[in-house]
């Protein structure tokens, strides 16, 4: 299975100015160079916090900047309509990435899509539910958090899975909490660490890594951070009480109705458990199958078909289809309620795929004028373990600005020459992935929109809000680093 690639021009030495036909010529190699990174940096941060800049746009202009500052000449930097041979950085950068993130988002995102109106959510909950019984309701919504987390985004997953947490508070007496955050912690982790969410996916596209191996890690590395998070959310839950919200409780009704009335899904008959599992797990099971071919089998026609059918965009095809038939035609859709939905779930799409594609200009940048290898020879000086450091900046990044999309793609820009120094493992670069993921989670506050639809979906105040699912977010990145910092030294 090949690994994602993503067409970067050469850097040039540290020690001298990498070009000489941009807006300013540095006196010190690297200390411009290093002043120039600490200078974009800022300017990002300001943008985005200060002016309320969209962050496409704010990546975009500080790659300019930042690309201009440290001596890349107009012609490097967006080429020219008359040599059309002159490499263009900027669509380098933006097309190396997106080529392949594109695909695999957009199929995941159709594909959690068809479950999420399917009801596919609502039978998953309810079953577990059942099978786990009244006591054990929030290990239910946790697991149900985890399994349904993996195709649908963190949001979508809240807004379908709301009404559940409602419920099963109410009936209890108890505070959502014990409900909604066990829930969360599993949303919150498989957004965070598993393809085909856009950060661990446009991280694996920065950094060359199969897919396969990031699976394989963020599951290795997400079960402690989201058991840990688990055991939090039972300990805080029973001391801090938080009524179901009425007014939620009421928009989910009407919300429930008025899908109904629209008859997306004609069929009364309620989807199989075994379905949905099916259905979520055939493309992970294909992709690491695929991975670990090249592990296990000699090259062989075999081996082939495996890598075939486990690469990712014929995996996410392969699930997507079976979607469409099991749970639509099957269950009487028609063709124009399969292609509604999946269009309409692809609007929200737009501004991701755009961040994490900025984010590629801003690392192509950053290689392209020798202001990577500054950091990175800046690094290694420190003697921090490269994992280290890679936690660290994702971190900072995310409680300074609030996007974790922001975070992971300028972090991968960031550490990818440090990575690319060494004869590192695609193990080893996963686990790195994984530190940059948990490190973009970080203690997730008001500059975030996760904390503010958190806050209004279960009622929570701003002040209890920070002190149950900020602290939740923290408890998952902490473990989660700690787990991938611990595998490190094996691999």
């Amino acid at each position: 299975m090949s690994h994602i690639s993503l067409p970067l021009a050469a850097s040039a030495p540290a020690e001298t100015p990498p070009h000489t036909g941009g807006l300013l010529l540095l006196i010190d190699g690297t200390a411009g160079l290093l002043t120039v990174a600490a200078l974009g940096i800022a300017l990002l941060l300001f943008l985005i916090i200060k002016t309320r800049l969209q962050p496409f746009v704010a990546l975009l202009a500080v790659s300019i900047a930042v690309g201009l500052m440290a001596g890349l000449s107009v012609t490097e930097l967006f080429g020219t309509v008359q040599r059309s041979d002159a490499v263009s950085t900027i669509e380098s950068g933006m097309g190396g990435i997106l080529g392949h993130v594109a695909i695999i988002i957009g199929l995941g995102t159709m594909l959690g899509a068809i479950l999420e109106v399917s009801g596919g959510a609502e039978v998953l909950a309810s079953r577990l539910l059942n099978l786990f019984g009244e006591k054990r309701a929030p290990l239910a919504m946790g697991l149900t958090g985890l399994i349904f987390g993996i195709p649908v985004f963190f949001d979508v997953g809240i807004f379908v899975l709301a009404p559940i947490v409602y419920a099963a508070a109410k009936r209890s007496g108890k505070s959502i909490l014990l409900y909604c955050l066990p829930l969360l912690a599993g949303l919150s982790m498989t957004h965070a660490f598993l393809p085909p969410h856009p950060g661990p996916v446009a991280a694996a596209g920065l950094l060359h890594v199969d897919l396969g191996w990031v699976i394989l890690m963020g599951i290795v590395c997400g079960i402690p951070a989201v058991l840990a998070a688990w055991a939090f959310s039972a300990w805080v839950g029973r001391r801090i009480f938080v009524p179901v919200p009425q007014d939620m409780v009421e928009a989910a009704e009407e919300a429930k109705r008025a899908v109904l009335d629209d008859q997306h899904a004609p069929s009364e008959r309620p989807v199989a458990l075994g379905t949905v599992l099916a259905i979520i797990g055939t493309p992970l099971l294909l992709i690491l199958a695929a991975t670990f071919s090249s592990i296990a089998l000699d090259p062989s026609t075999p081996r082939s078909v495996i890598e075939f059918f486990g690469h990712p965009f014929v995996a996410l095809t392969i699930a997507l289809l079976l979607a469409y038939y099991v749970l639509g035609i099957r269950r009487g859709w028609s063709r124009k309620s399969l292609e509604t939905v999946s269009t309409s779930s692809l609007k929200p799409v737009g501004n991701i795929l755009l961040v994490v594609g900025a984010g590629g200009v801003f690392g192509a940048v950053l290689k392209a004028s020798g202001v990577a290898q500054a950091l990175s020879d800046t690094f290694n000086d420190v003697g921090l373990p490269v994992i280290v450091l890679a936690y660290l900046i994702s971190l900072v990044l995310r409680v300074a600005q609030g996007s974790a999309t922001v975070a992971i793609v300028t972090t991968a820009g960031i550490v990818a020459p440090l990575l690319a120094e060494g004869d590192h493992s695609q193990a080893f670069v996963a686990l790195v992935i994984m530190a940059i993921s948990a490190g973009s989670i970080f203690a997730s506050h008001v500059n975030d929109g996760g904390f503010w639809i958190v806050a209004k979906y279960f009622g929570i105040s701003e002040r209890d809000t920070l002190k149950t699912w900020t602290v939740l977010e923290s408890v998952l990145s902490v473990a989660g680093f700690v787990a991938a910092a611990v595998l490190s030294f094996f691999v």
